[in-house]
Protein backbone atom coordinates (compact mmCIF):
# COMPACT_ATOMS: atom_id res chain seq x y z
CA UNK A 1 0.00 0.00 0.00
CA UNK A 2 1.22 3.53 -0.79
CA UNK A 3 2.42 5.35 1.82
CA UNK A 4 0.49 8.40 3.15
CA UNK A 5 2.06 11.68 2.75
CA UNK A 6 2.70 13.55 5.71
CA UNK A 7 -0.14 16.12 5.63
CA UNK A 8 -2.56 13.32 5.51
CA UNK A 9 -0.67 11.72 8.79
CA UNK A 10 -0.95 14.62 10.82
CA UNK A 11 -4.71 15.57 9.67
CA UNK A 12 -5.56 11.75 10.70
CA UNK A 13 -3.62 12.12 14.10
CA UNK A 14 -5.11 15.53 14.96
CA UNK A 15 -8.76 14.10 14.43
CA UNK A 16 -7.65 10.63 16.60
CA UNK A 17 -5.71 13.14 19.83
CA UNK A 18 -8.86 15.14 19.79
CA UNK A 19 -11.25 12.00 20.41
CA UNK A 20 -9.02 11.06 22.96
CA UNK A 21 -8.43 14.23 24.53
CA UNK A 22 -12.21 13.79 25.70
CA UNK A 23 -12.33 10.15 27.40
CA UNK A 24 -11.69 11.17 30.94
CA UNK A 25 -14.52 14.44 30.69
CA UNK A 26 -16.62 11.94 28.88
CA UNK A 27 -16.61 9.23 31.83
CA UNK A 28 -17.79 12.06 34.33
CA UNK A 29 -20.49 13.09 32.49
CA UNK A 30 -23.53 12.57 34.36
CA UNK A 31 -26.60 10.51 32.14
CA UNK A 32 -28.64 13.63 32.38
CA UNK A 33 -26.45 15.95 29.99
CA UNK A 34 -25.91 12.36 27.70
CA UNK A 35 -29.63 12.33 27.08
CA UNK A 36 -30.47 16.07 26.58
CA UNK A 37 -27.80 15.91 23.86
CA UNK A 38 -28.96 12.87 22.38
CA UNK A 39 -32.81 14.35 22.42
CA UNK A 40 -31.79 17.83 21.21
CA UNK A 41 -29.70 15.27 17.70
CA UNK A 42 -33.51 14.09 17.39
CA UNK A 43 -34.93 17.53 17.32
CA UNK A 44 -32.52 19.09 15.12
CA UNK A 45 -32.84 16.30 12.68
CA UNK A 46 -36.34 16.94 12.50
CA UNK A 47 -36.16 20.66 12.18
CA UNK A 48 -33.36 19.69 9.12
CA UNK A 49 -35.18 16.88 7.58
CA UNK A 50 -35.17 18.38 4.00
CA UNK A 51 -31.54 19.62 4.38
CA UNK A 52 -30.89 16.28 5.10
CA UNK A 53 -32.71 14.72 2.37
CA UNK A 54 -31.02 16.98 -0.27
CA UNK A 55 -27.58 16.02 0.88
CA UNK A 56 -28.76 12.68 0.07
CA UNK A 57 -30.10 13.48 -2.96
CA UNK A 58 -27.08 14.78 -3.97
CA UNK A 59 -24.94 11.48 -2.64
CA UNK A 60 -27.64 9.41 -4.74
CA UNK A 61 -27.23 10.62 -7.86
CA UNK A 62 -23.70 10.61 -7.59
CA UNK A 63 -24.03 6.78 -6.71
CA UNK A 64 -25.81 6.20 -9.49
CA UNK A 65 -23.51 7.72 -11.83
CA UNK A 66 -20.83 5.80 -10.04
CA UNK A 67 -22.83 2.68 -11.09
CA UNK A 68 -23.71 1.16 -7.70
CA UNK A 69 -26.10 -1.30 -7.24
CA UNK A 70 -29.65 -1.02 -7.11
CA UNK A 71 -29.28 -2.75 -2.98
CA UNK A 72 -26.18 0.06 -2.22
CA UNK A 73 -28.40 2.91 -3.74
CA UNK A 74 -31.27 1.49 -1.19
CA UNK A 75 -29.06 1.41 1.52
CA UNK A 76 -28.16 4.62 1.16
CA UNK A 77 -31.30 6.50 0.45
CA UNK A 78 -32.30 8.70 3.83
CA UNK A 79 -36.49 9.27 2.84
CA UNK A 80 -38.87 10.28 6.06
CA UNK A 81 -39.36 6.80 7.04
CA UNK A 82 -35.50 6.30 7.68
CA UNK A 83 -35.02 9.92 9.01
CA UNK A 84 -37.73 8.93 11.41
CA UNK A 85 -36.29 5.86 12.32
CA UNK A 86 -33.26 7.95 13.17
CA UNK A 87 -35.09 10.28 15.31
CA UNK A 88 -36.66 7.34 17.38
CA UNK A 89 -33.21 5.50 17.39
CA UNK A 90 -32.13 8.69 19.45
CA UNK A 91 -35.58 8.51 21.81
CA UNK A 92 -34.84 4.73 22.48
CA UNK A 93 -30.88 5.32 22.97
CA UNK A 94 -31.91 8.16 25.48
CA UNK A 95 -33.84 6.12 27.31
CA UNK A 96 -32.34 3.16 27.88
CA UNK A 97 -30.13 2.74 31.39
CA UNK A 98 -26.53 4.21 31.25
CA UNK A 99 -24.08 1.23 31.58
CA UNK A 100 -21.13 3.28 33.00
CA UNK A 101 -20.48 3.08 36.49
CA UNK A 102 -23.00 0.38 36.76
CA UNK A 103 -21.43 -2.52 39.56
CA UNK A 104 -22.39 -5.84 37.64
CA UNK A 105 -21.66 -8.10 40.79
CA UNK A 106 -20.16 -7.81 44.17
CA UNK A 107 -18.81 -10.43 46.80
CA UNK A 108 -16.87 -10.74 49.95
CA UNK A 109 -14.24 -13.15 50.56
CA UNK A 110 -13.87 -14.46 53.36
CA UNK A 111 -11.17 -12.14 54.72
CA UNK A 112 -13.60 -9.04 54.72
CA UNK A 113 -12.18 -7.93 51.09
CA UNK A 114 -14.76 -6.60 48.86
CA UNK A 115 -14.81 -7.33 44.75
CA UNK A 116 -16.91 -6.00 42.15
CA UNK A 117 -17.05 -5.40 38.32
CA UNK A 118 -17.78 -1.92 37.39
CA UNK A 119 -18.96 -1.20 33.96
CA UNK A 120 -16.55 1.10 31.59
CA UNK A 121 -16.84 2.63 27.91
CA UNK A 122 -14.36 0.60 25.69
CA UNK A 123 -12.74 4.53 25.32
CA UNK A 124 -12.05 5.27 21.50
CA UNK A 125 -14.50 3.85 18.73
CA UNK A 126 -13.75 3.59 14.78
CA UNK A 127 -16.46 2.75 13.23
CA UNK A 128 -15.84 2.13 9.27
CA UNK A 129 -18.68 2.09 7.25
CA UNK A 130 -20.73 1.91 3.49
CA UNK A 131 -23.53 3.57 2.26
CA UNK A 132 -25.95 3.02 4.98
CA UNK A 133 -25.88 7.19 6.46
CA UNK A 134 -28.79 6.24 9.30
CA UNK A 135 -24.98 4.00 10.59
CA UNK A 136 -23.87 7.78 11.78
CA UNK A 137 -26.72 8.29 13.98
CA UNK A 138 -26.99 4.82 15.26
CA UNK A 139 -23.33 4.46 16.29
CA UNK A 140 -22.39 8.29 17.49
CA UNK A 141 -25.68 8.11 19.70
CA UNK A 142 -24.44 4.58 21.53
CA UNK A 143 -21.04 5.86 22.09
CA UNK A 144 -22.10 9.25 23.26
CA UNK A 145 -24.13 7.43 26.09
CA UNK A 146 -21.70 4.96 26.58
CA UNK A 147 -18.62 7.66 27.03
CA UNK A 148 -17.05 6.56 24.19
CA UNK A 149 -15.46 8.65 22.11
CA UNK A 150 -15.99 7.79 18.17
CA UNK A 151 -13.96 8.01 14.69
CA UNK A 152 -16.73 7.54 12.06
CA UNK A 153 -15.41 6.22 8.49
CA UNK A 154 -18.72 6.62 5.93
CA UNK A 155 -17.94 4.96 2.04
CA UNK A 156 -17.37 8.03 -0.35
CA UNK A 157 -20.84 7.32 -1.67
CA UNK A 158 -22.92 9.01 1.39
CA UNK A 159 -20.36 11.67 1.96
CA UNK A 160 -22.62 14.79 1.73
CA UNK A 161 -25.56 12.50 4.16
CA UNK A 162 -22.86 11.74 6.88
CA UNK A 163 -21.51 15.50 6.85
CA UNK A 164 -25.18 16.66 7.73
CA UNK A 165 -25.40 14.25 10.26
CA UNK A 166 -22.14 14.59 12.18
CA UNK A 167 -22.69 18.31 12.18
CA UNK A 168 -26.25 17.89 13.60
CA UNK A 169 -24.33 15.68 15.91
CA UNK A 170 -22.04 18.47 17.26
CA UNK A 171 -24.49 21.21 17.48
CA UNK A 172 -26.42 19.12 19.60
CA UNK A 173 -23.25 18.18 21.69
CA UNK A 174 -22.22 22.55 21.61
CA UNK A 175 -25.47 23.15 23.47
CA UNK A 176 -25.47 20.56 26.17
CA UNK A 177 -21.80 20.62 27.21
CA UNK A 178 -21.13 17.18 25.92
CA UNK A 179 -17.56 17.67 24.32
CA UNK A 180 -18.08 17.70 20.34
CA UNK A 181 -14.70 16.72 20.00
CA UNK A 182 -15.40 12.89 20.81
CA UNK A 183 -17.64 12.76 17.89
CA UNK A 184 -15.12 12.92 14.66
CA UNK A 185 -15.76 11.80 11.38
CA UNK A 186 -12.96 11.42 8.19
CA UNK A 187 -14.61 13.36 5.16
CA UNK A 188 -11.26 12.56 3.17
CA UNK A 189 -12.27 9.63 1.31
CA UNK A 190 -9.10 8.02 0.34
CA UNK A 191 -8.96 4.70 1.23
CA UNK A 192 -5.34 4.50 2.59
CA UNK A 193 -6.48 6.81 5.45
CA UNK A 194 -8.15 3.86 6.77
CA UNK A 195 -5.31 1.20 6.83
CA UNK A 196 -3.39 4.35 8.86
CA UNK A 197 -6.03 4.82 11.06
CA UNK A 198 -5.81 0.12 11.49
CA UNK A 199 -2.31 0.92 12.88
CA UNK A 200 -3.00 3.36 15.45
CA UNK A 201 -2.06 0.82 18.32
CA UNK A 202 -2.74 2.28 21.74
CA UNK A 203 -4.40 5.61 20.15
CA UNK A 204 -7.48 3.71 19.11
CA UNK A 205 -9.03 0.92 20.95
CA UNK A 206 -11.18 -0.83 19.26
CA UNK A 207 -12.61 -0.99 15.45
CA UNK A 208 -15.90 -1.86 14.21
CA UNK A 209 -16.34 -2.12 10.57
CA UNK A 210 -19.83 -2.81 9.11
CA UNK A 211 -20.40 -3.47 5.33
CA UNK A 212 -18.82 -6.20 2.56
CA UNK A 213 -17.44 -9.32 3.28
CA UNK A 214 -14.20 -7.81 1.33
CA UNK A 215 -14.16 -4.77 3.14
CA UNK A 216 -14.28 -6.72 6.85
CA UNK A 217 -11.86 -9.49 5.83
CA UNK A 218 -9.57 -5.82 4.46
CA UNK A 219 -9.55 -4.46 7.79
CA UNK A 220 -9.33 -7.36 10.27
CA UNK A 221 -6.37 -8.80 8.06
CA UNK A 222 -4.78 -5.35 8.16
CA UNK A 223 -5.79 -3.86 11.88
CA UNK A 224 -2.94 -3.86 14.71
CA UNK A 225 -5.75 -2.97 16.84
CA UNK A 226 -8.96 -5.17 17.86
CA UNK A 227 -11.18 -5.75 15.43
CA UNK A 228 -14.88 -6.68 15.99
CA UNK A 229 -16.42 -8.10 13.09
CA UNK A 230 -19.25 -10.02 11.01
CA UNK A 231 -18.09 -11.54 7.76
CA UNK A 232 -21.15 -11.75 6.13
CA UNK A 233 -24.50 -13.05 6.33
CA UNK A 234 -25.46 -16.52 4.73
CA UNK A 235 -28.94 -16.66 6.82
CA UNK A 236 -31.40 -19.94 6.31
CA UNK A 237 -34.39 -21.10 7.17
CA UNK A 238 -35.35 -24.59 7.81
CA UNK A 239 -39.31 -25.76 7.43
CA UNK A 240 -39.27 -28.69 9.27
CA UNK A 241 -41.99 -31.52 8.19
CA UNK A 242 -43.74 -29.95 11.30
CA UNK A 243 -44.06 -26.77 10.28
CA UNK A 244 -47.29 -25.01 10.17
CA UNK A 245 -47.24 -24.13 6.23
CA UNK A 246 -49.27 -20.99 6.75
CA UNK A 247 -46.72 -19.69 9.33
CA UNK A 248 -43.74 -20.87 6.90
CA UNK A 249 -45.37 -19.15 3.59
CA UNK A 250 -45.24 -15.93 5.67
CA UNK A 251 -41.70 -16.04 7.93
CA UNK A 252 -39.90 -17.22 3.96
CA UNK A 253 -41.70 -14.51 2.20
CA UNK A 254 -40.74 -11.99 4.90
CA UNK A 255 -37.02 -13.23 5.55
CA UNK A 256 -36.11 -12.60 1.51
CA UNK A 257 -38.66 -10.06 0.32
CA UNK A 258 -38.97 -7.11 2.88
CA UNK A 259 -35.42 -5.99 2.42
CA UNK A 260 -33.39 -8.09 0.54
CA UNK A 261 -30.10 -6.03 0.18
CA UNK A 262 -29.65 -6.64 4.20
CA UNK A 263 -27.25 -9.34 6.52
CA UNK A 264 -30.55 -10.58 8.21
CA UNK A 265 -32.32 -11.34 4.95
CA UNK A 266 -31.93 -14.90 4.36
CA UNK A 267 -29.77 -16.41 1.07
CA UNK A 268 -30.81 -20.23 1.59
CA UNK A 269 -33.77 -21.76 2.46
CA UNK A 270 -33.76 -25.56 3.20
CA UNK A 271 -37.08 -27.64 3.05
CA UNK A 272 -37.82 -31.28 4.94
CA UNK A 273 -38.44 -33.94 2.00
CA UNK A 274 -42.24 -34.86 3.42
CA UNK A 275 -43.49 -31.63 2.94
CA UNK A 276 -41.47 -30.53 -0.18
CA UNK A 277 -44.63 -31.30 -3.03
CA UNK A 278 -47.21 -29.19 -0.59
CA UNK A 279 -44.96 -26.57 0.02
CA UNK A 280 -42.39 -25.64 -2.38
CA UNK A 281 -45.00 -25.00 -4.96
CA UNK A 282 -46.85 -22.24 -3.36
CA UNK A 283 -43.57 -21.02 -1.71
CA UNK A 284 -42.44 -20.29 -5.18
CA UNK A 285 -45.14 -18.81 -6.58
CA UNK A 286 -45.34 -16.00 -3.80
CA UNK A 287 -41.12 -15.44 -4.10
CA UNK A 288 -41.39 -15.77 -8.10
CA UNK A 289 -44.62 -13.00 -7.72
CA UNK A 290 -42.17 -10.70 -5.64
CA UNK A 291 -39.57 -11.35 -8.02
CA UNK A 292 -37.07 -13.50 -6.79
CA UNK A 293 -35.10 -15.57 -8.43
CA UNK A 294 -35.25 -19.13 -7.03
CA UNK A 295 -32.03 -21.31 -7.35
CA UNK A 296 -33.03 -24.89 -6.50
CA UNK A 297 -31.12 -28.66 -6.36
CA UNK A 298 -32.28 -31.17 -8.87
CA UNK A 299 -34.87 -32.77 -6.37
CA UNK A 300 -36.53 -29.25 -6.20
CA UNK A 301 -36.91 -28.53 -9.69
CA UNK A 302 -38.69 -31.73 -10.42
CA UNK A 303 -41.41 -30.49 -8.28
CA UNK A 304 -41.38 -27.05 -9.23
CA UNK A 305 -41.52 -28.08 -13.22
CA UNK A 306 -44.69 -28.52 -13.46
CA UNK A 307 -45.88 -25.90 -10.89
CA UNK A 308 -47.87 -22.89 -11.35
CA UNK A 309 -46.09 -19.99 -11.35
CA UNK A 310 -46.78 -16.68 -12.39
CA UNK A 311 -45.76 -14.78 -15.64
CA UNK A 312 -41.48 -14.61 -15.92
CA UNK A 313 -40.61 -16.52 -12.98
CA UNK A 314 -37.36 -17.14 -12.92
CA UNK A 315 -35.86 -20.55 -11.54
CA UNK A 316 -32.46 -21.88 -11.84
CA UNK A 317 -30.33 -25.22 -10.90
CA UNK A 318 -28.20 -23.98 -8.45
CA UNK A 319 -24.66 -24.45 -8.14
CA UNK A 320 -22.50 -25.48 -5.06
CA UNK A 321 -21.29 -21.75 -4.34
CA UNK A 322 -24.64 -20.54 -4.56
CA UNK A 323 -25.34 -21.83 -1.25
CA UNK A 324 -21.88 -20.07 -0.18
CA UNK A 325 -23.29 -16.78 -1.37
CA UNK A 326 -24.75 -13.46 0.25
CA UNK A 327 -26.60 -12.29 -2.37
CA UNK A 328 -28.08 -9.55 -0.79
CA UNK A 329 -30.42 -9.20 -3.42
CA UNK A 330 -34.05 -10.96 -4.79
CA UNK A 331 -32.18 -14.04 -5.09
CA UNK A 332 -33.13 -17.18 -2.81
CA UNK A 333 -31.05 -20.96 -2.81
CA UNK A 334 -33.14 -23.39 -1.98
CA UNK A 335 -32.44 -26.92 -1.05
CA UNK A 336 -34.41 -30.20 0.55
CA UNK A 337 -33.06 -32.14 3.18
CA UNK A 338 -33.95 -35.71 4.44
CA UNK A 339 -34.62 -34.54 8.35
CA UNK A 340 -33.42 -32.03 11.08
CA UNK A 341 -29.60 -33.50 11.15
CA UNK A 342 -28.95 -33.02 7.56
CA UNK A 343 -30.89 -29.35 7.56
CA UNK A 344 -28.51 -28.26 10.66
CA UNK A 345 -25.34 -29.99 8.96
CA UNK A 346 -26.30 -27.80 5.46
CA UNK A 347 -26.12 -24.66 7.79
CA UNK A 348 -22.78 -25.49 9.46
CA UNK A 349 -21.54 -25.72 5.93
CA UNK A 350 -22.96 -23.31 4.43
CA UNK A 351 -23.81 -20.41 6.76
CA UNK A 352 -21.77 -17.80 8.18
CA UNK A 353 -23.05 -18.04 11.98
CA UNK A 354 -25.32 -15.26 11.67
CA UNK A 355 -28.78 -15.49 11.88
CA UNK A 356 -30.69 -19.07 10.83
CA UNK A 357 -34.19 -20.53 12.03
CA UNK A 358 -36.54 -23.34 11.92
CA UNK A 359 -40.41 -23.54 11.26
CA UNK A 360 -41.24 -26.38 13.36
CA UNK A 361 -44.46 -27.17 15.57
CA UNK A 362 -42.26 -30.15 17.05
CA UNK A 363 -40.81 -28.91 20.42
CA UNK A 364 -37.58 -31.57 20.63
CA UNK A 365 -36.67 -30.56 17.08
CA UNK A 366 -36.96 -27.25 17.52
CA UNK A 367 -35.32 -27.81 20.99
CA UNK A 368 -32.34 -29.64 19.24
CA UNK A 369 -32.11 -26.47 16.44
CA UNK A 370 -31.85 -23.67 18.85
CA UNK A 371 -29.33 -25.92 21.18
CA UNK A 372 -27.28 -26.88 17.93
CA UNK A 373 -27.28 -24.44 15.41
CA UNK A 374 -23.68 -22.37 16.53
CA UNK A 375 -24.84 -18.90 14.84
CA UNK A 376 -25.32 -15.36 16.23
CA UNK A 377 -29.12 -15.25 16.53
CA UNK A 378 -31.53 -18.96 16.28
CA UNK A 379 -34.76 -18.48 15.16
CA UNK A 380 -37.83 -20.73 15.97
CA UNK A 381 -41.27 -20.22 14.08
CA UNK A 382 -39.92 -15.86 13.25
CA UNK A 383 -38.04 -14.20 10.61
CA UNK A 384 -34.48 -13.53 10.98
CA UNK A 385 -34.92 -10.22 9.97
CA UNK A 386 -35.69 -9.46 13.15
CA UNK A 387 -31.82 -9.74 14.36
CA UNK A 388 -30.92 -6.13 14.54
CA UNK A 389 -30.09 -3.90 18.13
CA UNK A 390 -32.97 -1.96 17.97
CA UNK A 391 -35.93 -4.89 17.06
CA UNK A 392 -34.08 -6.54 19.99
CA UNK A 393 -34.70 -3.61 22.31
CA UNK A 394 -31.13 -2.24 22.74
CA UNK A 395 -32.03 1.03 21.09
CA UNK A 396 -29.57 0.56 18.18
CA UNK A 397 -26.67 -1.50 17.64
CA UNK A 398 -22.89 -0.67 16.38
CA UNK A 399 -23.42 -3.86 14.07
CA UNK A 400 -23.83 -7.84 14.44
CA UNK A 401 -21.50 -9.21 15.33
CA UNK A 402 -20.45 -13.09 14.73
CA UNK A 403 -17.14 -13.19 16.33
CA UNK A 404 -17.17 -15.23 19.69
CA UNK A 405 -14.67 -12.99 22.05
CA UNK A 406 -16.57 -10.42 23.99
CA UNK A 407 -19.90 -9.91 22.44
CA UNK A 408 -22.22 -11.90 19.83
CA UNK A 409 -24.87 -10.90 17.59
CA UNK A 410 -26.37 -7.25 17.58
CA UNK A 411 -23.74 -4.97 19.31
CA UNK A 412 -25.81 -2.85 22.01
CA UNK A 413 -24.75 0.05 24.57
CA UNK A 414 -23.72 -2.06 27.29
CA UNK A 415 -21.61 -4.18 24.95
CA UNK A 416 -19.56 -0.73 24.23
CA UNK A 417 -18.74 -1.04 27.75
CA UNK A 418 -16.21 -3.63 29.75
CA UNK A 419 -15.99 -4.74 33.32
CA UNK A 420 -12.91 -3.89 35.18
CA UNK A 421 -12.19 -5.11 38.75
CA UNK A 422 -12.75 -2.51 41.91
CA UNK A 423 -11.28 -3.84 45.20
CA UNK A 424 -12.24 -2.47 48.45
CA UNK A 425 -10.18 -2.77 51.51
CA UNK A 426 -9.51 -1.70 55.02
CA UNK A 427 -5.93 -1.86 55.24
CA UNK A 428 -6.09 -5.22 53.36
CA UNK A 429 -2.71 -6.67 52.99
CA UNK A 430 -1.98 -10.15 51.39
CA UNK A 431 -0.07 -12.64 53.76
CA UNK A 432 0.03 -10.38 56.22
CA UNK A 433 3.15 -9.00 54.66
CA UNK A 434 3.77 -5.29 55.43
CA UNK A 435 6.23 -3.55 57.13
CA UNK A 436 7.83 -4.83 60.34
CA UNK A 437 6.45 -3.00 63.68
CA UNK A 438 10.26 -2.68 64.63
CA UNK A 439 10.56 -0.80 61.89
CA UNK A 440 7.58 1.39 62.64
CA UNK A 441 9.40 1.80 65.83
CA UNK A 442 12.48 3.02 64.32
CA UNK A 443 10.71 5.93 62.52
Amino acid sequence: MAELEKELKEYLLDKVNRARSTLRTLMSLTTEVKNRTLLRAAELIDQKREEIKEANQRDIERAKEMGLSKAMIDRLLLNDKRIDGMIKVLHDVAKLDDPVGHIDEMWTRPNGLKIGKMRVPLGLILIIYESRPNVTVEAASLCMKSSNAIILRGGKEALNSNKILVDILKQAARENGFPEEAIQYIDNPDRRLVWELLKMEGLIDVAIPRGGESLIRAVSENAKIPVIKHYKGVCTIFVDKYADLEKAYDIVFNAKVQRPSVCNAIENLVVHKDIAKEFLPKMAYFLTKAGVELRVDKPSMEILKNAKLPEGAVIKEATEEDYYEEFLDLILAVKIVNDLEEAIAFIEKYGSKHSDGIVSENYSNVKKFLETVDSAAVYANASTRYTDGNEFGLGAEMGISTDKIHVRGPMGLKDLTIPKYVVLGEGHIRDDFGVPEEWKKEV
